[in-house]
């Protein structure tokens, strides 16, 4: 006898966990075994029993499954998170991929995706649904390098300090500090200052 994968659901639309009910029970290998609309339910429905696969969404109305997913993964390491949302974001889905979210799929998958991100997460794998993989795979290729002493820099400047007092702070010349500041612009393809903290403020690299 094939045993079933027990799942449990949390996410504020009612429309959308009935719709993962029907898929889950309708796939014959899972078994949905608790829903909940919010974070307070969350708990008390994983207080009363654990699923081997938490489907979890980003955006809950007393707070944020980002925030959540490692705080269940701290108290129940056994539990396999498969976030199930329509962020897709790169600083989202890196986030909760570093603290403790199994895989990532979006809410306009196929069926077929979601019950083959269930079965994965439940066998100790990642899963991720293609247009997270894609995404994450373009951000990677595209991923800006930079050395301590830039991001020391880029910090400094989106601080406001001018450069005269970031050499100062820094214990380096003003050339120096200028010359860094040049690659800055280069590597992010800044054409000023203004620009430059946008950046580093929108690419959360400081």
């Amino acid at each position: 006898m094939r045993i079933m994968i027990s799942v449990a659901v949390v996410d504020d639309h009612q429309i959308v966990i009935d719709g993962l009910e029907k898929i889950i029970t309708e796939s014959s290998i899972a078994r949905l075994t608790g829903k909940s609309y919010n974070v307070a339910g969350c708990w008390k429905m994983l207080n009363l029993r654990r699923p081997d696969v938490l489907m979890l969404d980003v955006g809950l109305p007393d707070g944020s499954g980002m925030d959540l997913c490692p705080q269940i993964k701290a108290k129940y390491p056994e539990i396999n998170i498969l976030m199930l949302t329509s962020y897709a974001e790169y600083s989202v889905i890196s986030h909760v991929l570093n603290n403790g979210a199994s895989g990532y799929i979006l809410k306009n998958a196929m069926p077929e995706e979601i019950i083959e991100g269930i079965q994965a997460v439940a066998a100790g794998k990642r899963f991720l649904c293609e247009e997270v993989d894609i995404l994450l795979k373009k951000a990677e290729k595209n991923k800006i390098e930079l050395t301590r002493r830039e991001y020391e820099l880029l910090r400094l400047i989106t601080e406001g300090y001018t450069s005269a007092e970031i050499a100062d702070k820094m214990f380096l010349g003003f050339e120096t500090i200028r010359s860094y500041r040049k690659n800055l612009h280069l590597k992010l393809g800044a054409h000023n200052t203004a620009e430059l903290t946008k950046l580093a403020l929108d690419m959360k690299l400081v």
